[in-house]
């Protein structure tokens, strides 16, 4: 937990607000500032392109990136344009990540770049820089998704996502804190349960957000509520969209029964490898003109590993990165007319909950290994309420600072009450199909 996080969660719940609204300002400026507009109406120009003209903007795009990173890099130097390099696992970033960032963006980028983290269904933490257009451009993809189905980036939300916003020893509500600038209400994702979900469906009744958006496994907790005592919202809810999980068939049935409207993913990932997104239609649709994304067999039959090229962050190039997600796709053809390949499904970042002593279920704790740079793989197993084991295979100058470090994340993650056992390990079992799961909880 960081020095910051420590003074928020001290300050009296209206500083905490009005610290709230400041970071939204900071980030919506970062995001939303300088070239973004024109970012944003080029990808939408790129909407309904033909298949030749996207190849052709592709390959310029590769091109251009492939010849930076081979000049500019130092995993990468003289690396042979005419000949396929090879595929990139995570676990090769995260031990050489300095071989990766390109000369003059060590200190996180140029002309206000950023230093990123992700975290992904592994548990494995990489902390990367990135570009300010690389930035935006992304968040440009994203709102183009969002465009395609009527939300505008002055419409409320309601969000349930990861982020800490309310201090987990709160024990009254509110329960969450706005994001003004962001046109949010950030709703805690740690405090939600049994007792609690009637204040935060109170509040959703207040305000009236017409958009929800979250983690699925966090929405479902709310429509779950919803659904079992027959009850809704009380007004019309016009969009619920996903992201950071994977939405599996029977949440979005039930979110659609508790909201009224059919809910839209998008699968994307800090690294901007690859870029998923639904159109009106239903359809998942590959991003071609953001990134360069195979599908290469994986070992269960008609299922493929999504292998990505992030060519808008000239930062850190990632080329052929094995991002450890795996998809099925789809030989329909989409009738919206947008280009892109169609996915059928997403088998990655599902989740299971993990159950404090207290009722409480809690979603997407991948946050827990977010700075964790020197883990190389980790789980977290549940084998009975108001316990968990940490599985940590140790990555290269793994010390006592970072076992320290991690207890402490989980700490302020799940409670003081929670018993937390740490186990080194020197592999993590995978799934039938290859998967890492960072949940494995058989509580019921």
């Amino acid at each position: 937990m960081s020095r910051l996080a420590t003074v928020f969660e001290n300050l009296p719940v209206v500083l905490q607000q009005a610290a709230c609204h400041l970071e939204g300002w900071r980030i919506a400026r970062h995001r939303y500032g300088g070239d973004f507009a024109a970012l944003l109406r080029a990808a939408e120009a790129r909407s309904f392109w033909g298949p030749e003209q996207m190849d052709e903007y592709q390959a310029w795009r590769l091109g251009t990136f492939l010849e930076h990173a081979r000049r500019q890099t130092v995993h990468y130097a003289g690396r042979p344009l005419n000949e396929p390099w090879p595929i990139l696992e995570k676990r090769t970033v995260q031990e050489r990540t300095a071989d990766f960032v390109a000369r003059g963006y060590e200190r996180g980028g140029q002309r206000g770049g950023l230093w990123a983290h992700t975290s992904g269904t592994t548990g494995a933490g990489l902390r990367f820089p990135m570009t300010r257009q690389a930035h935006q451009e992304q968040w440009a993809i994203w709102w183009r998704y969002r465009h395609w189905h009527g939300i505008g980036m002055d419409t409320w939300c309601g969000y349930f996502g990861g982020r800490m916003v309310v201090p987990l020893q709160s024990t009254q509500a509110p329960y969450w804190r706005d994001n003004g600038a962001g046109r949010q209400i950030l709703f805690s994702g740690q405090h939600l349960r049994d007792e609690t979900l009637p204040d935060y469906v109170a509040e959703l009744r207040r305000r009236q957000p017409p958009w929800l958006h979250g983690y699925p496994s966090l929405l479902a907790l709310v429509a779950e509520y919803l659904v079992t005592r027959g009850e809704d919202l009380g007004y019309a809810v016009r969009w619920v969209t996903t992201g950071a999980e994977n939405l599996l068939p029977h949440q979005a049935r039930l979110l659609e029964r508790a909201f009224g409207v059919r809910p839209r993913q998008h699968y994307g990932m800090a690294e901007g490898a690859a870029n998923i997104s639904e159109c009106e239609q239903g359809c998942l649709h590959v991003d071609e003109d953001y990134s360069v994304v195979e599908f290469l067999p994986a070992e269960e039959p008609d299922v493929y590993r999504v292998i990505g090229t992030n060519f808008t962050n000239l930062a850190m190039p990632l080329v052929r990165y094995d991002v450890g997600d795996r998809v099925r796709l789809s030989t329909l053809r989409c009738s919206c007319g947008r280009p892109g390949r169609v996915v059928e499904s997403i088998d990655g970042r599902s989740e299971d909950y993990l159950w404090l002593d207290d009722g409480t279920r809690l979603g997407r704790l991948d946050h827990i290994f977010k700075d964790a740079t020197r883990i190389r793989e980790a789980q977290i197993v549940q084998r009975a309420r108001g316990e968990m084991t940490l599985r940590v295979v140790r990555g290269i100058g793994f010390a006592d600072d970072d076992e320290r470090q991690l207890l402490a994340e989980t700490r302020y993650r799940v409670g003081a009450a929670m018993r937390v056992d740490l186990e080194y390990v020197d592999r993590i079992e995978r799934t039938a199909t290859g998967k890492l799961r960072l949940v494995v909880s058989e509580v019921s």
